[in-house]
């Protein structure tokens, strides 16, 4: 008689123990997802918005703003490397050593080349399972910004910015915070 296995699931301590290659690791669901390192594009956008948070967040002290590489471990079976976080002030224990180890207030995603799926349905319920307050998915070939916003029901698509409308991205997590489209997507 044959028997099934059940599939590994693999652990934060496993997770430790991938080798430096380059590239993105991360686990969800205890299963690995590997991902290249981004187009210069995509780092592009990440610096421009990362600046742009950074310079909000000293000016206001709000709190800190984040980019990849850092691990965000939301259960022993869930570490991710998003793009872009904010943690605000307010939840500061949660910044650690090795990373941030439970939901950051806001995660930003800017899609790569066939990282859509994985980015856009993948992550965005794992964010919203573990009660991550705002998700902004960013496309650098439409030049959009999806906003997910938590609500008692889970996650609501509250806007959809484009540059092409001249749209300007804000959230009520950073009163005053403001970027033009045509800045991010420059």
């Amino acid at each position: 008689m044959i028997t099934e296995r059940p599939p590994v699931r693999f652990t934060y301590e496993d997770y430790l123990l991938i080798p430096e290659d380059g590239k993105r690791h991360e686990l969800i669901d205890g299963e690995e997802h590997v991902a290249p390192a981004p187009s210069t594009r995509h780092q592009r956008i990440v610096v421009r918005l990362s600046a742009a948070l950074f310079n909000h967040l000293e000016a206001h002290d709000l709190g800190e703003v984040f980019v990849a590489p850092i691990d965000v471990i939301l259960s022993d079976y869930d570490v991710v490397q998003p793009d872009v976080l904010f943690v605000a002030k307010a939840h500061a224990d949660r910044i650690g050593e090795r990373g941030i180890t439970g939901p950051p207030d806001l995660i930003v995603e800017v899609l790569s080349e066939g990282n859509r799926r994985h980015d856009e349905v993948r992550k965005r319920k794992l964010y919203e399972r573990f009660g991550v307050g705002e998700y902004w998915v960013v496309d650098p070939e439409l030049e959009t910004v999806k906003v997910y916003r938590m609500t008692e029901r889970g996650y609501v698509r509250v806007a959809e910015w484009s540059r092409e409308n001249g749209d300007t991205l804000t959230t009520p997590l950073l009163t005053g915070f403001t970027l033009p489209l045509d800045a991010l997507f420059a």
